[in-house]
Formats: structure tokens, C-alpha cells, sequence
């Protein structure tokens, strides 16, 4: 379906790290599911995974897999908290020329900087991970590896860089952030 974000190298890089990240006990939550292809190799891993996505294809689309799935823009209207949090979000740098009214916008339109959406995404994501949880945040050079690091850092998140692919012209990063402990 083209209106919903296709399997992609991001996508591929971030389910290996999501595969080796897992745990048998994690509650999950991926946020942007798409196609739904990380829920559902990701859900035989854990105890219980929650999809959302934005885009009412793309919820159409996880719900006929079988998995629960709610349209959501990132943590509106969830309850609850979680062990772990995935999420490829739009990270692409696009000007309002390049802005379409279609729905695979969202999943590429990372505004200006690139940066719109994961500034949204790392000023909720501690209110929503239980104590020891984490998250898995894809992002790519052309988004800036630095800001994000800058900006994760000043919500009281410590950052690690767990995979990277280089594709074409930008490389890819998976970053696990967790809530940092004061000593």
C-alpha cells in the first residue's frame, strides 16, 4: 500500500537491535509501526507489544496481522508505561516544497531540521518508561547525531549508540536511551 512506510534499511536496523534488545518480560510499545514488520517479530519475544501509528493505513494494516494496534500521534491518549519503547519516526530534514497532504508524509516529514517529531518523541519519553525501562530511537546523520544526543541528554536521558548501517548517503544510527540516574 503506498501510503504506508514500506520495510526499509532503517527499518531492518532497527529490528536487529530490537531483536537483540528484547526481553521475555518487556511490556512494548513501538510507536510509528508502519507496516507492522517490527511488531510482529519483535511480539514472540516479549510479554505483550502495543502498536500505534498516526496513519489509518498503516493501523488498518497491523490490525489485520492480528496484533493490537492503536491510531495515536506518539503518546497521545496512552496510559501506562512500558520496559520498552520503539521508534523509527519521520527524521528526514524537508521543506514545506517537499511537504505532501498525503499519509506517507508522516512517516518521512521530519520537519526543517529533521528534528520535529523525535523533539516531541524525547520530551514524553520518560513519563511513559517503568523504572529500568528503555527505548530504541533510529535516527540518521542527516538528522544529527549530536542535537539528538544534545537534546536527549537535557531531558534526563543517558544515550547509547547500539547500531549503525551506512545507506547511501547518510548513516544510520539506532540510540537506546534510558531515564539517567542521579548518584
Amino acid at each position: 500500500m503506498d501510503e504506508v512506510y514500506p520495510p526499509r534499511e532503517d527499518t531492518y536496523l532497527l529490528l536487529r537491535a530490537a531483536l537483540k534488545e528484547a526481553g521475555a518480560d518487556d511490556v512494548t510499545l513501538e510507536i510509528g509501526c508502519g507496516s507492522g514488520l517490527i511488531t510482529q517479530e519483535v511480539a514472540p519475544r516479549v510479554k505483550s507489544i502495543l502498536a500505534t501509528d498516526i496513519n489509518p493505513h498503516a493501523v488498518r494494516m497491523v490490525k489485520a496481522k492480528g496484533f493490537e494496534v492503536v491510531r495515536a500521534d506518539l503518546f497521545s491518549g496512552l496510559r501506562g508505561k512500558f520496559d520498552l519503547i520503539l521508534f523509527n519516526p519521520p527524521y528526514l530534514p524537508t521543506t514545506d516544497l517537499e511537504r505532501t497532504e498525503q499519509w506517507i508524509n508522516f512517516a518521512l516529514d521530519g520537519g526543517e531540521d529533521g528534528r520535529r517529531t523525535i523533539r516531541r518523541f524525547l520530551k514524553g519519553l520518560s513519563g511513559h518508561l517503568r523504572p529500568g525501562g528503555r527505548a530504541l530511537l533510529l535516527i540518521s546523520s542527516l538528522t544529527g547525531l549530536r542535537e539528538v544526543r544534545s537534546m536527549a541528554e537535557a531531558e534526563g536521558l543517558d544515550v547509547r549508540d547500539v547500531a549503525r548501517h551506512r545507506c547511501f548517503f547518510e548513516l544510520l544510527h539506532v540510540l537506546r536511551l534510558e531515564v539517567a540516574h542521579s548518584c
